[in-house]
C-alpha cells in the first residue's frame, strides 16, 4: 500500500502540534481522520479556529473530524472499527508540567488510562504502526548531556514525566506481547504558530505587548532544546512510515534504552542548540521592538534546568536534519500572534 492510500488517525488534532501535522499529512496526500474532546485546559476558540483552517484547506476531502475522548472505550472501538485506520499517531494527553502538580487525577486519566484504551485497539486491530508523543521531561534530574535516547529516564521530577515514562515502557510490553510496532517521540520544547496559551513564547510575547511583567524562573538560567513545530512535523512524517523494527544488534546482557530485540524504538526530536530563558526572551524584545519588564524568579518546583536534545540516532537513520533558527521562529509566531489577536 503507498503511502497515498494510508489512513492515518491522529488524536489530539485541534492541539498546538496535532494541527500543524494533520495539515502537513494532508499536504502529502495522506487520507486523515482526526480526533480530539476540545477540553477545556485552555481556550477553546483556539482549538475551534485550528480546526477550521484545516477544514478550510484545499484537501479537506481526505479529513475527517470526530470529537470523543480516548477514555471513551466504546466510542474508540467504534472509531477504529468503522473507520480502519492503518497507522496511529496518538498526540492526545493532558499538558503541562505545573498543572499536573495540582491535578495529577487527570493526567492518570488521560495520559495512562486514555494512552491504555488507545493501545488495546492498535492490538486488536493489527494497526501497522503506533507512534506516540513523549516528552523530554522523562530525563528528569540527569544533568549527562546531551541527553540521548540512551540516557537514565528513572529520576522524573514532576508527574507529567511519569506519565509519559508509563507509556513508553507500556508500549514496549505490547511490542513485546503482541509484536505491535511502536515509535515513542521524545520532544524538545516545542515552539510556534498557534501555540498554547500556556507556553513561555505564547506568555512573554501577550505580557510584552500588555505592558506586564514576565516572570523569569531559575533567574532566567534555564536552558532549552526550542524545536520549531514545523521542524518537528516534518519527522513525524518521515518516521511515520518507517515502521518499528526489531534491533538485530539489541544485547539483552547489555541492553540499551532506544530499542529493543522487539518493534519498539525511542526517538529524540530536538534541535541540539540550545539557548537560555534570557537568550529566548531577547529574541522575543527583538521581534516587538519592545522591551521585557522582567521579574527574576527563583527555580520552580518541578522544573527542569536545562535540556539539550542529541539527535545522532535520528541523523544515523534520516540523515542530517536542518533547524529553523530561533530568530526565524520567534518571528514567525509573532506574526501569527499579532494577526490572529489583532495586536
Amino acid at each position: 500500500m503507498s503511502k497515498f492510500q494510508k489512513r492515518i488517525l491522529v488524536t489530539g488534532v485541534a492541539g498546538f502540534i496535532g494541527a500543524h501535522l494533520c495539515n502537513r499529512l494532508l499536504s502529502e496526500g495522506y487520507e486523515v481522520i482526526g480526533l480530539d474532546n476540545l477540553n477545556d485546559y485552555y481556550d477553546r476558540n483556539l482549538k475551534k479556529d485550528r480546526l477550521k483552517k484545516l477544514i478550510a484547506s484545499e484537501n479537506i476531502k481526505n479529513f475527517q473530524f470526530f470529537r470523543g475522548d480516548l477514555i471513551d472505550r466504546k466510542f474508540l472501538s467504534e472509531l477504529f472499527q468503522t473507520h480502519r485506520p492503518n497507522i496511529v499517531i496518538n498526540l492526545a494527553a493532558q499538558a503541562g508540567v505545573r498543572f499536573s502538580l495540582e491535578n495529577p487525577d487527570v493526567y492518570i486519566s488521560s495520559n495512562i488510562q486514555g494512552f491504555l484504551n488507545i493501545i488495546e485497539e492498535c492490538k486488536d486491530r493489527g494497526i501497522e504502526h503506533l507512534i506516540y508523543a513523549s516528552t523530554s521531561s522523562v530525563y528528569g534530574a540527569s544533568t549527562d548531556m546531551p541527553f540521548s535516547e540512551d540516557s537514565s529516564t528513572d529520576h522524573p521530577i514532576q508527574f507529567y514525566a511519569v506519565t509519559k515514562k508509563t507509556n513508553e515502557l507500556t508500549a514496549h510490553a505490547y511490542s513485546s506481547l503482541y509484536g505491535l510496532p511502536t515509535t515513542g517521540l521524545r520532544f524538545f520544547t516545542v515552539y510556534g504558530p498557534w501555540g498554547r496559551p500556556d507556553m513561555s513564547l505564547f506568555i512573554f510575547t501577550k505580557n510584552i505587548i500588555d505592558g506586564k511583567p514576565i516572570s523569569l524562573f531559575n533567574n532566567g538560567d534555564h536552558s532549552r532544546s526550542f524545536t520549531y513545530v514545523d521542524d518537528l512535523v516534518e519527522t513525524i512524517s518521515k518516521v511515520s512510515l518507517d515502521i518499528a523494527r526489531s534491533d538485530n544488534n539489541w544485547d539483552s546482557s547489555n541492553p540499551t534504552t532506544s530499542s529493543s530485540n522487539v518493534p519498539y524504538r525511542i526517538l529524540n526530536i530536538g534541535n541540539p542548540q540550545t539557548v537560555t530563558l534570557n537568550e529566548f526572551v531577547s529574541y522575543i524584545e527583538e521581534s516587538l521592538e519592545m522591551k521585557a519588564i522582567k521579574e527574576l524568579m527563583p527555580l520552580q518546583q518541578g522544573d527542569i534546568r536545562a535540556t539539550e536534545a542529541s539527535n545522532k540516532i535520528m541523523e544515523k537513520k534520516y540523515g542530517k536534519q536542518s533547524y529553523t533558527s530561533l530568530k526565524v521562529g520567534v518571528n514567525n509566531f509573532i506574526k501569527w500572534y499579532r494577526d490572529y489577536y489583532r495586536k
